[in-house]
Order: structure tokens, then sequence, then C-alpha cells
């Protein structure tokens, strides 16, 4: 059987220096226990920023990790992502993005959920982290910073689907279920590459589960906040969901489209602006659906709204 102490850590990244900067500077924080044999691959997909200049620098200095940097020509983090996992060498693959922060315990609880549960993929919690100027999420707020939260309790569980903010799998998986879908995600359609992935992954009869042990710290972009990035991005979800997903439009969609307007409608007249702000995204993820089904689009770069 292999080895599941060879670990491939993973990080697709684009035009975020600062944020790379801070999530390297927490690499170097890890727990690495002696018998690991840990790998970080960065794979810059067609930065202009200062990122080249901080990877040459990351490469000249002394890494505890086996540090690669490569770099992706074709636009989009699923591609970037393929890249990476094409060079790696780990049994555990480990995919985080580059605008968060790792707990010291990160890797050590990605690799102890392998050996403890009968899992083949892994989702790790995903906590909102500070702003530029260090200052916390308001927690009545947190839906209007638009990051990605993934908090599933306290308990280690089974769950259907990853976010790729924070996941794992085994080399098995991926050699079975494939590359992510290209068309999907940041950088191409916007977003779906993880749910897509996701069902692959059941329907190659792999179990997911999630572990709250495992956590990172995503960063708050104030460039994300409030209702316009919302309408924006849900809209592009809906988009995207049409290239993998056959929903019945007059059976599902179009009343989720009705049910949702009654209740933006009415959470408004009550007052209940959270809900409000939820039920908003979903009325234009639906609206994004429909509109990719009348006419397929041609996606535009979308690189910064990840």
């Amino acid at each position: 059987m292999p080895s599941l102490s060879n670990i491939s850590v993973i990080v697709p990244t684009f035009n975020r220096g600062p944020s790379l900067q801070r999530l390297l500077a927490s690499l170097d924080s890890l727990e690495l226990p002696d018998l690991v044999h840990a790998e970080v691959i960065i794979v810059d997909n067609g930065s202009t920023d200062n990122t080249g200049e901080i990877l040459i620098q990351e490469k000249r200095r002394e890494n505890r990790f086996r540090f690669t940097v490569l770099k992706e020509e074709t636009k989009g983090k699923s591609s970037a992502v393929n890249c990476g996992i094409s060079s790696s060498q780990g049994e555990i693959l480990i995919l985080v993005d580059d605008d968060v922060v790792l707990h010291p315990k990160w890797l050590v609880k990605h690799m102890e959920c392998y050996h403890t549960t009968d899992f083949d993929a892994v989702q790790g919690r995903i906590l909102p982290g500070v702003d530029p100027e260090g200052r916390p999420a308001d927690p009545g707020r947190l839906r209007e910073y638009n990051i990605p939260i993934v908090d599933h309790g306290d308990e280690v569980k089974e769950i259907r689907g990853l976010l790729a903010t924070n996941i794992s799998f085994k080399r098995e998986v991926f050699e079975k279920v494939g590359f992510y879908d290209p068309r999907l995600g940041v950088g191409a359609s916007g977003f779906g590459e993880d749910t897509e992935y996701s069902m692959r992954i059941r329907k190659a009869g792999f179990k997911i589960g999630y572990t709250p042990h495992a956590v990172v710290y995503h960063e708050l972009d104030p460039r994300r906040y409030g209702r316009e990035y919302n309408r924006m991005a849900e809209y592009r979800k809906g988009l995207s969901r049409n290239i993998y997903r056959q929903d019945p439009i007059l059976f599902r969609v179009i009343p989720d489209l009705v049910a949702n307007c009654l209740r933006y409608g009415l959470y408004r007249l009550l007052g209940k602006s959270q809900k409000a702000y939820r039920t908003e995204g979903r009325i234009m993820k639906c609206w994004g659906y429909l509109v990719g089904k009348i006419h397929r689009p041609k996606f535009v770069d979308s690189s910064s709204e990840n």
C-alpha cells in the first residue's frame, strides 16, 4: 500500500503577492512530523504583480519542504491546479488557495483524517481571517464579506461536496476521476469546478469527509464586500452550473426563481437584511443559469473573483 505520509501541497496563484507572502509565512509555522515527506508546488497562472519576485526569493532560502514553482499560461484556476497535480509526487494531494493563512496543525490534521477514517477525500474547515489592516470579521455580517466559509461543526463526518480552498484527496482518487474541468472556475466560467469534481468523486464510489481540525483562515478583501459583488458572484455560479448540470427549467429553475423573488420581498418588508442578502444571491444564481441555457456565454477572465 502506498505511504500516506508522502504529501503534495498545491497552491494555484494569480496576482496576489501580499496574500501569497502571508500563506508562505504560515507554511513555515506548520508542524511537520519527521517521517513525513512533503513538497509544496506553487503554480503561477500568469501573474503580472510581484508574485514572480516573491517566488524567486522563496526558492533561494532554506526550506523544510521540497519547493517547486511552475508556470501555467492557460488562464484559469482549474488549469493551474491540473498543472500542479501533473507534477506532484505525493500519495495525498492537498489543494489550498493563495489567500488563506494555515493553522500550525493544518497539515498534520489532514493526514490524521486518512489514518483514522475511511475517507478518500477530505474537506478542511475554512474560517474568516482578518482584513489588510488586521481587523477581524464582524460575526453578524459574515455573508457580506463574500468569502468561502466551511464550518460543518466540531465533529468529523461524511459530506457530499468539496471547496478547494482547503481540501485533500488520495492519489487514487485523481487516477480514477481525472483532472479538473478547465472550463470551470476562476479565470474561466468563474465558479463550479469543485462542485463538478465532487460529483465525479462520488460517482466513482469514493467517500468525502470533513474534518474541523484542518483549519485555514480566509483573508477579508474589501473589494469583495457587499451586494454588488454578491450579485455578480452568484450570477456567475448560475452560468457555470449550466455547464455541468441539467436542471429542469420549467419544474425546478423557474419555480425556484419565483419563490426566491417572493421570499426576497418578504424579507425586505420584515427588515431581515441577512436573509434578504442570501435570497438575492439565489435569485441571481437562478437567473444566471437561465441565461446560460438560453445562449451559451463566452466567458471572460474572472481571475479576480475568488
